[in-house]
């Protein structure tokens, strides 16, 4: 069986990242009504009452985490899972929910550049030359008029806005990625996994405690709940299961390509389910972050892990 999961693992990834793009619809409906702190808080109470058993149940591979090992596992709780779902969410309050999900694109290359410091990952050949194209694409995406004008007025551009909480996610992600990949070393999937919800969850309520939106409890519908139950079971916990497995047998600078999974899947969620189509100059940017991911993986079997320092 473990052959067949380390033959297959990418797979496993690709599965878990399209995944996370069935959530949009119903994310962009509760950003309507409710905090997007307060969503990714009820995001995680759903979680942690499938987290907390295993936690439990898995105790004495907790105890077996070193510091850098505990760090690890809470950067990937409070900002890859936390503000970065904050962050993403608030995003489509200000651009296209399509920019917001392209812009995840360029994660692959926040993940592979960390990689070479924390997993010895050699670079493939012509990496920048790809880097450059990818921001390129990733700038005609953001900014259609080619002009990023950070005021309308008196005021922070929307646009800008939102393209810098949709990139400030790709980067907690894409570092979550790498040091993921660093903690599965010590513990199963299913622990990290675990630690992941459970953390974040922690972290959330003090967040909505300090912001002051713990009060929209009182106001979220039943729809409400039965979209953050949705969102929380599809691309919450199943998910990240699955990811993290897949993961366990998976290089960091592969299981990032393999995410780009999301990326693809919930531009076409969007334009099919809400209506949210990008313009052709836009399309034109996705074109070069596509080629640049595609010559990319092109070079895949030049990166060697060697030993995390």
């Amino acid at each position: 069986m473990n052959n067949f999961f380390k033959k297959y693992a990418p797979f496993l990834i690709f599965f878990a990242a399209m995944l996370w793009a069935t959530d949009a619809p119903f994310r962009l409906q509760l950003t309507k009504d409710l905090p997007s702190n307060f969503i990714v808080l009820g995001e995680h109470f759903f979680d942690i009452l499938i987290a907390l058993p295993i936690l439990f149940l898995n105790w004495s591979e907790v105890r077996k985490l070193n510091l850098k090992g505990w760090l690890s596992v809470i950067f990937i709780a409070v900002c890859g899972s936390a503000l970065a779902s904050v962050a993403f969410t608030e995003a489509f309050h200000y651009v296209n929910p399509s920019v917001a999900i392209l812009l995840q694109k360029l994660q692959p290359f926040i993940a592979i550049a960390l990689a070479v410091g924390m997993l010895a990952e050699r670079l493939p050949k012509h990496f920048w030359y790809w880097t450059g194209l990818a921001v390129m694409g990733a700038y005609v995406i953001s900014f259609p008029d080619f002009v990023p004008r950070l005021y309308v007025g008196e005021v922070f551009n929307p646009n800008f806005v939102g393209v810098t909480l949709s990139l400030v996610a790709a980067l907690f992600w894409g570092a979550s990625t790498v040091l993921g990949k660093y903690a599965l070393e010590t513990v199963s999937f299913k622990t990290l996994a675990s630690l992941r919800f459970t953390l974040a969850f922690v972290f959330l309520i003090g967040f909505n405690a300090f912001q002051g939106t713990l009060g929209a409890i009182s106001t979220a519908t039943g729809h409400d709940w039965l979209f953050i139950f949705i969102i929380a079971l599809t691309s919450g916990i199943v998910s990240l299961f699955v990811y993290y497995k897949g993961l366990t047998y998976t290089k960091a600078s592969v299981a990032t390509v393999a995410e780009l999974g999301f990326p693809l899947a919930a531009v076409v969620v969007n334009w099919l389910f809400i209506n949210s189509p990008i313009t052709s100059v836009q399309i034109i940017g996705m074109a070069g972050l596509l080629l640049a991911i595609y010559l990319l993986t092109r070079t895949q079997g030049e990166l060697v892990p060697e030993v995390i320092v």
